[in-house]
C-alpha cells in the first residue's frame, strides 16, 4: 500500500490488514455498546449493531471516485492477493483491538461487551470496491465457517464477480445513485470506460442470483434527487428484495465536493420512497429519520 494512503487511513483510525484489507468500526457500533440500540440496518433487518464488523478486503482499490463519497480516496490501486483467512483472522484481531477501550466504561454493560468481543455480522464495505478482491468468494465462505452472516456492498460495476461468486453473501447491497448514463458518469465518476454498462449488466443478473438482494439509491439534492421514473425501471430490472431510499450525509471528504444543500431532509426521502412504492408496488418497510433512509420491500417478503 502506498506509505502516503496507509498514514491518511491509519490517522483515521482505520486498522490495516496486510497490503489491501482494513477494519474501522463505525459510528453506530460504538453508540451501541455505550447506550444500546441499533443503526437502520438493525431496524430494517435485524442486525446488532454492537456485534458488526465492519471491513474491506480492498481499502485503496475502487472503479469510482463518486463526488457524495464521504471516505478518502487514495486509490492507489496494486495487487489484491493476500490470504483470505488471514485477512480474516486478522480482521478480527484489529476489530478487537479497537474496541478493547469500551470494557473498562462504566457505562458498558460487560454481557454488551463481551458480545461485541465476538461479532457475528461482517459488513463487507467500509471502502473501496470488494468485488474487485479476487478471492472473494473465499473470504465469504471462511467468514461462514466461522459463523457470521455476511453483507457485501457493492457499487455494481463488476457483475462478473458476482456472477461467480461462492458462495454468495447473506445480503447484497448494490448502490444504484444515478437514474442515468448522464448523471453517472457525472457524479459518480467511474476509471473504466465502460462503468454504467456493467452496472446495467449487474442489475439484469440481480434476479438469478439465490440471496437477499438490496437496491440503495444514495441520493443528492441537485444532482440525482428525483428521476423516479427512471429509477423505478432500474429497479423493476434488478426485482430486489429490499430498496433503500437514503440520503447523502454532508460528512468526511465529501464536504470538499459537496456543499450542505446537497443534503436532502429526511422529508425528501420519504416522498421519493413513497412514489417510488407507488410505481413499483412496494411497501414501505421502516424508516429512520436519524439517519435519512426509507426502506421499501416487496410484498409478502
Amino acid at each position: 500500500m502506498d506509505t502516503r494512503v496507509k498514514a491518511v487511513l491509519e490517522k483515521q483510525g482505520y486498522g490495516l490488514v496486510g497490503e489491501h484489507s482494513a477494519v474501522k468500526p463505525c459510528h453506530w457500533l460504538k453508540r451501541a455498546l455505550v447506550e444500546g440500540g441499533t443503526c437502520y440496518k438493525g431496524t430494517f433487518y435485524g442486525i446488532e449493531a454492537h456485534r458488526c464488523l465492519q471491513m474491506t478486503p480492498s481499502v485503496n482499490s475502487c472503479t469510482q471516485a463518486c463526488l457524495f463519497c464521504w471516505r478518502f480516496q487514495g486509490f492507489t490501486g496494486g495487487a489484491l492477493g493476500d490470504d483470505p483467512k488471514f485477512i480474516v483472522e486478522e480482521s478480527i484481531r484489529l476489530h478487537r483491538k479497537l474496541i478493547s477501550g469500551f470494557k473498562g466504561n462504566p457505562r458498558v454493560p460487560r454481557e454488551r461487551f463481551e458480545e461485541a468481543w465476538e461479532p457475528r455480522h461482517v459488513a463487507i464495505s467500509l471502502s473501496g470496491e470488494p468485488t474487485l478482491y479476487p478471492r472473494l468468494g473465499e473470504l465469504i465462505e471462511e467468514f461462514h465457517r466461522r459463523g457470521f452472516t455476511t453483507f457485501l456492498v457493492t457499487n455494481g460495476t463488476m457483475p462478473e464477480t458476482l456472477e461467480s461468486l461462492d458462495p454468495l453473501p447473506t445480503q447484497l447491497y448494490v448502490t444504484v445513485a444515478a437514474p442515468n448514463r448522464e448523471i453517472y458518469q457525472k457524479l459518480c465518476r467511474p476509471s473504466i470506460p465502460d462503468g454504467w454498462e456493467r452496472l446495467m449488466r449487474t442489475l439484469e443478473m440481480l434476479p438469478s442470483l439465490g440471496t437477499r438482494v438490496v437496491i440503495r439509491h444514495t441520493l443528492v439534492r441537485g444532482w440525482n434527487l428525483g428521476h423516479v421514473e427512471e429509477y423505478a425501471k432500474l429497479d423493476a430490472m434488478a426485482e430486489p428484495d429490499f430498496i433503500e431510499a437514503k440520503a447523502y450525509m454532508f460528512v468526511g471528504y465529501s464536504r470538499r465536493r459537496m456543499t450542505i444543500e446537497n443534503m436532502p431532509s429526511h422529508a425528501e426521502i420519504r416522498d421519493f420512497a413513497i412514489k417510488l412504492s407507488e410505481i413499483l408496488g412496494y411497501e414501505v418497510l421502516g424508516e429512520r429519520s436519524d439517519s435519512r433512509v426509507v426502506a421499501l420491500s416487496r410484498r409478502g417478503q
